[in-house]
């Protein structure tokens, strides 16, 4: 494998390997471009995902602490667990579940589409569907994307068979297993899915899609990526007239390095990106790097969601099968007649009894809370994906009270709904005890959100440098040889869950960036 050196300043530096940064990387070093990819968790094989729940989190997750504000319910519930992502090689692609929806065309155009929404900052991407969609076809061929590429969907479990029916009875026609990249059949010298059930924990199988066992080995073998895990990088640095020249990060036995850099592309997520960003400050960034027009960090999006769980008299075993078996989409069209604009997916989910208790409803006790856990073997569950509304003062900042191992301020996450999102909320919930109702359940159970996994914008892209932190390609308005290349460049959030989007801007940026090298134009 290679192995580049400190002081080589010819390098892209990227800073994260997850569905952004293990794609990016892989891309350029398929172009001949040279790449260290740092990332700041261990690496861990297949064979090391465990099927449990609670071990799984302890091995995964990113724990490091941060705390939380605004009257959104994760702060009361988890004030130092605002997102549930994951800290190791791979990133959150080995937690994800693996839907893979492209974005609608006015989705792109979120401003245009909806009009000037009190309270909220909306803005149009600087993009749109119909050039983004060849890099999504890139995407879902990489992916191995079922219901695309005549990759046949995956089977329904009892999970799906109960939406299915449902919604069917509510008249919902868009109803499937869903366009997801997790393999129906043996592809890309992977297997395919065995129906474990396990899908956050890590897959065992390696058929859902990961940039662990994907992209980065592929990256790999090219001989221009070189991955460096326990590299949890603290400070970006920049020569005196502002160019990126490399990074510091802290290496597994907690020792300062210094890595040169001819580029840098951040891929840190909307969380931890910012953070970074923040930290970086100078006497020529006073407020934080790329940060001159004070976006940084603003513009936090984490999907309107909740979930719906419901009780049947007979046996569901909602956890036999892949976590997100099934979608529901026709609530995802605009359609302001509904009391809010955007629209919603309903997805199948489900938790194992730990997570179940600890999600369900948080903070609980008693005969009615445990009677529910009594019946999990008959429980169906969906999880409700939609569009929030982008603003301001939903944001991620430093918390300078508190800092890490390495001394620097971490984040704080703060987030209020907006309007919108509740009454998108309220509807998605009416609509989920309906279905459930339809088929014959017993008993409904609301559950508040969970800490989040989709987080997006906090460094948003704009055609403006004055809207936001990046351009069309993901490049800083402020630092031409700065890019960032996660879920923090959304502009609006979209009713889709995320990841495709995030791979395919990560394929278009690499197209890119690596001609403009070539060019000598950066």
């Amino acid at each position: 494998m290679a192995k580049f050196d400190l002081d080589d300043d010819s390098i892209v530096v990227v800073i994260g390997s997850g569905a952004g940064g293990g794609t990016l990387s892989n891309e350029l070093a398929q172009k001949g471009v040279k790449v260290v990819c740092l990332e700041a968790g261990g690496r861990y094989d297949i064979g090391d995902f465990v099927n449990d729940e609670w071990a799984s989190f302890a091995q995964l997750a990113w724990k490091d602490k941060r705390t939380t504000s605004g009257t959104w319910r994760v702060a009361k519930d988890f004030p130092e667990l605002p997102a549930w992502i994951v800290k190791a090689v791979g990133g959150t692609t080995t937690h994800w579940a693996g839907a893979s929806l492209r974005f609608q065309d006015h989705e792109w155009k979120a401003r245009s589409t909806y009009g000037d929404i009190e309270g909220a900052q909306l803005l149009d991407w600087p993009i749109d569907g119909t050039e983004m969609a060849p890099w999504y076809a890139k995407a879902e061929s990489k992916m191995g994307t079922t219901g695309t590429n005549d990759i046949p969907r995956l089977p329904g479990n009892n999970n799906f068979k109960i939406l299915h029916a449902g919604a069917t009875k509510l008249g919902y026609k868009e109803v499937h297993t869903g366009n997801m990249s997790i393999n129906s059949k043996p592809r890309d010298d992977r297997a395919s899915c065995q129906q474990l059930g396990f899908c956050f924990q890590g897959c065992k199988m390696g058929a859902k899609w990961s940039t662990l066992y994907t992209e980065i080995p592929k990256g790999e073998s090219t001989g221009n990526l070189e991955v460096r895990p326990n590299a949890h990088v603290v400070q970006i640095e920049h020569d005196p007239s502002g160019k990126i020249s490399g990074v510091v990060y802290a290496d597994g036995d907690g020792k300062m390095q210094r890595q040169k850099a001819r580029i840098v592309a951040l891929a840190g997520n909307s969380i931890e990106s910012p953070r970074l960003l923040l930290n970086s400050h100078s006497a020529l960034f006073p407020h934080g790097l790329a940060n001159g027009a004070g976006h940084v960090g603003r513009h936090y999006m984490r999907h309107t969601t909740g979930s719906v769980y419901a009780v049947f008299d007979k046996p569901v075993h909602m956890y036999r099968g892949t976590t997100m078996a099934g979608i529901v989409q026709d609530e995802a069209r605009n359609d302001p007649s509904r009391g809010y604009v955007g629209g919603f997916e309903l997805e199948t989910i489900s938790l194992g009894v730990p997570f179940m208790a600890a999600f369900l409803s948080p903070g609980s006790w008693g005969r009615d809370f445990t009677s529910t856990l009594d019946r999990y073997d008959r429980m169906a569950g969906m999880w409700i994906v939609g569009e929030d509304m982008p603003q301001a003062s939903n944001c991620v900042t430093l918390n300078a009270e508190f800092k890490d191992e390495h001394g620097m301020p971490i984040a704080n996450v703060h987030y209020d709904d907006h309007p919108n999102d509740e009454a998108m909320r309220n509807h998605a919930y009416k609509q989920g005890v309906a279905l459930y109702e339809a088929v014959g359940a017993n008993r409904t159970i609301l559950t508040p959100p969970y800490p989040s996994t989709h987080n997006l914008g906090t460094n948003r892209m704009s055609e403006k440098a004055d809207d936001g932190v990046v351009n069309r390609w993901g490049q800083t308005h402020e630092v031409r040889n700065l890019f960032i290349s996660d879920g923090s460049v959304f502009t609006t959030s979209a009713a889709e869950n995320p990841t495709l989007t995030i791979v395919a801007l990560a394929i278009r940026q690499a197209d890119h960036l690596a001609g403009m090298m070539s060019r000598n134009e950066i």
